[in-house]
């Protein structure tokens, strides 16, 4: 039981979301084409547009019969298991559309109420359309993708969830929720997440509180499913576009409204733009249709009005009824029975009426709504097809510009070839003679060929008395016909290799001039180099003087130079001997442990890690690395722990006195 009870709330929820209508009243793909030929027979539209349309009405049909067979068959269907991958497939497909759907319509509400905005130029109300068309949209994006949560009462599905995380994630958003919190109007959660909604654009916060919320998907993933918008890329692509909102400022009233009970519908009629004063007669078009749409509207909320006051007055006549049954007798009761009979049938009958009325204002309302949509097609592809002629003409128009840098260039090739061509036409003169010649023997074998043929002539004639003759002449004149042919392809080649051999002539005159061209360049060239080469030896000649004359002078330098580092190097010796003797003789001064606490060499501090250690020759403290090196000192017989700069000049010392 309590599984069936589940199932029926879902499929309910389905039902608010999409409004399901019977198979009936959806069109066909074959209608819609049908209709889509008539209106482009009368309207005469162009051949690519037309593909378009008929593209876009496909799509539709497809998109709306597979919403209305998900939301009819969910949770009453049991699935075969083959179809699974398939079923997944789909339902990402359908996903994804409806996501990027949502983020077209969010671009174009934003983009709209910025302007509307600017062009009126002063604080916004709750009452401006387009402010309203934004709320409605933002929160069918807040709403895809939600998760089914189950409580005490039902199930419950509202966008008010998530955005309580905000005021966790941010504390500047903890006024409004107790702002939310304390309207005591408010009892659902779609009411209150309407209100923060309209309390976080009066701020101008809104796109900062929904990226806290997006930083952290882990905690959304409780709220929305993985295919949502909000946990997809579309979602951060909102976010940046309500920044733009900023600029707008509003000043909108929560107490009069009844946010609890609102129907958010999306109206396509701002979206629709004039393009163009040529299309002045569809626009009228619309126009009217769209008048006729709120018309429909107005008398549909009206009947409904009608029809629930009805409702209610039945309810309350029903509740006195059992009231005076209760107090008055059986003879009032008759009577008053009988009344109520009368005015129970005058109700139905008009709640009858009322009810014709709304069905026959619902059916217009759809013929309406699918001429609009329509339109709307019509009128988006010309606007793509306008767009795509003006991206043609700047293409042209910078291809116009190429060609007639082009046509200059050629036009200096041209007067080039002119005078190259003149020279060429004295050969060719020559060669146009030759041809002509080949001309006449050509036309005396013409002329031969028609003799035959008039001698064939005259053989069939006389066929019926000598066939043996016959025969004969025309086995020799066939004969004779393939020797001429035979000349006439002859001649046709000679022609061919003469053309051939012209074509090579003047390509080898060209490549001569080429050739004699570039010989001059590298003349002159070789001129200029070997005038460089004469003065480059000069020069040469006065360097080798002067180096001559400083090797002279470096080989006196470096004698006296080695002279000097001998003194130098036994000079050093013995001041060396002399400090050692010294140093001996006074003693090393010993560091305590407690007057160094750094290496005296890296100065890095010492800790437990990095110890001290004395050097023997110096009597310095260093740390381990810096004192790694060891050497047999004069005063102690092995060898011992000495410092690098030690170390060192205990080598040098060694080195000098072996040498």
């Amino acid at each position: 039981m309590a599984e069936g009870e589940s199932c029926t709330a879902s499929a309910a929820e389905i039902k608010e979301d999409f409004e399901i209508i019977d198979k009936k009243q959806i069109p066909n793909t074959t209608e819609l084409k049908n209709e889509e030929k008539e209106k482009t027979e009368e309207a005469r539209w162009s051949a690519p547009i037309l593909s378009l349309a008929k593209k876009a009405s496909e799509n539709l049909a497809l998109s709306y019969g597979n919403a209305l067979k998900s939301a009819s068959l969910v949770g009453f269907i049991s699935k075969p298991v083959s179809n699974d991958s398939t079923a997944k497939t789909s339902a990402r497909y359908h996903a994804m559309e409806e996501r990027a759907n949502l983020m077209n319509m969010m671009k174009l509400s934003i983009k709209i109420l910025i302007q509307s905005a600017l062009s009126l130029g002063r604080t916004l109300d709750s009452d401006f359309p387009p402010l309203q068309q934004f709320f409605v949209v933002l929160e069918h994006c807040l709403k895809h993708g939600l998760k089914v949560k189950k409580t005490f009462i039902g199930q419950n599905k509202s966008f008010f969830g998530p955005l309580e995380l905000v005021e966790k994630l941010c504390p500047e958003a903890s006024d409004i929720a107790t702002s939310v919190k304390n309207l005591p109007e408010l009892k659902t959660a779609v009411g209150r997440g309407r209100a923060w909604l309209y309390l976080a654009l009066m701020q101008k916060k809104l796109a900062d509180y929904l990226k806290v919320l997006l930083d952290h998907k882990h905690l959304l993933s409780e709220f929305y499913e993985p295919d949502a918008l909000m946990m997809e890329e579309e979602g951060a692509v909102i976010v940046g576009l309500l920044v733009g909102l900023n600029v707008i400022d509003a000043n909108l009233c929560l107490k009069g409204e009844d946010l609890d009970s609102q129907v958010g519908v999306i109206d396509f009629s701002l979206y629709l733009k004039e393009t163009q004063d040529s299309d002045g007669k569809q626009d009228g078009g619309i126009t009217a249709v769209l008048d006729q749409k709120h018309y429909v509207e107005e008398l549909n909320r009206h009947l409904s009005c009608t029809v629930a006051d009805l409702q209610n007055k039945i309810d309350c006549l029903e509740k006195t009824n059992s009231k005076l049954q209760e107090e008055v007798t059986k003879e009032d009761t008759k009577v008053e029975l009988d009344t109520y009979k009368q005015s129970r049938q005058g109700l139905d009958e008009m709640y009858s009426d009322v009810w014709k009325q709304l069905k026959e204002e619902k059916k217009i309302r759809l013929e309406l709504e699918k001429e609009l949509e329509l339109q709307i097609g019509m009128k988006t592809e010309m606007e793509i097809a306008m767009k795509l002629l003006e991206k043609d003409t700047h293409e042209k128009q910078d291809t116009l510009v190429a060609l007639r840098q082009q046509l200059e260039e050629v036009k200096a090739i041209n007067l080039q070839m002119f005078h190259k061509s003149q020279n060429a036409e004295c050969s060719l003169q020559q060669k146009t003679e030759a041809i002509s010649s080949f001309e006449g023997k050509t036309n005396e074998m013409m002329s031969s060929m028609k003799q035959m043929e008039e001698r064939l002539q005259h053989a069939e004639k006389a066929r019926q008395a000598a066939e043996e003759r016959c025969n004969k002449m025309k086995q020799e004149l066939a004969g004779r016909l393939d020797t001429c042919r035979q000349q006439m392809s002859q001649l046709d080649s000679k022609c061919s290799t003469l053309e051939k051999e012209l074509k090579s002539e003047k390509e080898q005159r060209q490549t001569l001039q080429r050739e004699l061209h570039q010989e001059k360049d590298a003349t002159t060239l070789l001129k200029t180099e070997l005038q460089q080469m004469e003065g480059l030896k000069k020069e040469l000649r006065k360097l080798q003087d002067e180096k001559q004359q400083l090797e002279k002078v470096c080989e006196e330098q470096e004698q006296a130079l080695q002279e000097m580092g001998l003194h130098l190097s036994q000079s050093k010796l013995k001041m060396e001997d002399i400090k050692e003797v010294n140093k001996a003789l006074k003693g090393h001064t010993w560091l305590k442990d407690d007057e160094a606490t750094h290496c005296k060499q890296c100065e890095k501090e010492f800790s437990i890690s990095r110890r001290k250690h004395h050097c023997r020759n110096c009597g310095d403290i260093f740390c381990n690395t810096c004192s790694s090196n060891e050497l047999a000192l004069p005063s102690y017989p092995k060898p011992v722990r000495v410092c690098d700069t030690c170390h060192t000049l205990l080598l040098q010392r060694c080195s000098s006195n072996s040498s």
